[in-house]
């Protein structure tokens, strides 16, 4: 049972540290909460049920069903990585230099707008994805691990070590390192923040996108209020780890999704969405500034 609850746990929290590493980037480089990435994850769903259906309509999931896969990933990534993009240009840049609290406003109006925009354009009703993968998998030790479950622990896996090396090698990830440390002094020596800022958006939705997708999958069901919920979680988890810390961001996600299966399966599935706070307070108790504390934050 502790094996079997330990998979389902890595499972969960690779999910939310993809959406926590949204959260984690746009803090450190504006030190701006983005309560509209919650949606952004949903919208990532609801965007993967729309485009695979196309291709099901189209006959394409009947000739080639990794293709049609694929396909759906990739625009649901790149719908997404647009709809953050404008986000930023829409919602932020405007208040760039308005009072810290004008933004966080407009973070909050914008997350409503998107829940309603999806309801109204899509329904109230839930939203049903198939069961591609079924009840298929691998047994060992009386753990079983379906394909479905390796999958989203081994997208999410490569996606965070890629994520990793753009930061570490490229010039782009340098430079986003640069403005995270000082937007003045990286302005100076000729970096774009502006350009800067919208690749956040855009590689942090893009995340998103992928993880309202594998869910979508997961799941079955998705509606328009599912961001709400996961993004707060996600959101505690880059606290958890440590605000504006990819590698924390990483950590708090796994951790997070740990607990709540662990939680739910020793204690009670009914307080499964209190542990992830419950353990946040305790963290913030111990290390205010997170797991990878304040002296070890390592910014975007």
């Amino acid at each position: 049972m502790f094996l079997q609850q330990l998979v389902n746990g890595l499972t969960l929290g690779s999910v939310y540290a993809l959406i926590a590493l949204g959260y984690s980037m746009v803090y450190g480089i504006l030190e701006l909460i983005n309560f509209a990435h919650g949606e952004i994850y949903m919208l990532g769903a609801y965007l993967g049920i729309i485009f695979f259906a196309f291709f099901t309509a189209a006959g394409l999931t009947a000739y080639n069903l990794p293709l049609a896969l694929m396909l759906t990933f990739m625009l649901s990534v790149l719908f997404c990585a647009a709809y953050g993009f404008t986000i930023e240009k829409i919602a932020y840049k405007p208040l760039r230099k308005a009072p810290r609290l004008s933004p966080l406003i407009s973070a909050i109006g914008m997350s409503i707008f998107l829940q309603n925009y999806v309801m109204l354009t899509q329904g109230a009703t839930d939203k049903v994805f198939p069961h591609l993968f079924g009840a298929a998998g691998l047994e060992f030790l009386s753990v079983r691990m379906t394909y479905l479950q390796i999958t989203i622990i081994v997208v999410s896996i490569v996606l965070m070590i890629a994520l990793r090396v753009f930061i570490r090698k490229t010039r782009m990830g340098k430079a986003m390192r640069a403005v995270a440390q000082d937007k003045v002094m990286a302005s100076l020596v000729g970096i774009n923040i502006d350009t800067v800022i919208s690749l956040t958006f855009v590689i942090g939705s893009g995340l998103a996108a992928v993880a309202g997708l594998m869910v979508a999958m997961y799941y079955g069901l998705v509606n328009y209020s599912i961001g709400y919920i996961a993004g707060i979680k996600a959101f505690t988890a880059a606290v958890l780890g440590g605000i504006g810390s990819i590698r924390g961001a990483m950590f708090g996600g796994i951790l997070l999704g740990l607990v709540e299966s662990f939680g739910s399966s020793y204690l009670s599935s009914e307080y499964k969405d209190a542990y992830a706070f419950i353990l946040l307070i305790i963290v913030l108790l111990v290390k205010p500034g997170g797991l990878f504390g304040k002296a070890e934050l390592e910014k975007v």
